[in-house]
């Protein structure tokens, strides 16, 4: 069964630089689980975007800057948040 969420959110990629949102679904198995949260991101974690790069994407999470690859980026689904 197919969640509705990932129909309607749009991939970390798919994001512009100096968006805030924030991780509602990782489509990857329990690897890509323990690597994302051995860098402190889970579902429900807030993050900004900073770059946007061919190959991936750095985002920061509290005081920490991570670099995602193109494939671990493409499986994060993201809720933009409003920017007030």
């Amino acid at each position: 069964m197919v969640d509705e969420a990932l129909d309607l959110s749009p991939t970390l990629l798919h994001l512009p630089e100096g968006t805030r949102a924030r991780i509602v679904q990782i489509d990857g198995g329990r690897n890509l689980a323990r690597r994302l949260l051995s860098l402190g991101l889970r579902i429900g974690s807030e993050i900004h975007i900073v770059q946007q790069r061919k190959k991936g994407v750095v985002i920061a999470n509290n005081d920490n800057r991570v670099a995602l690859g193109y494939g671990v980026a493409d499986k994060l689904f993201m809720l933009p948040l409003d920017q007030t």
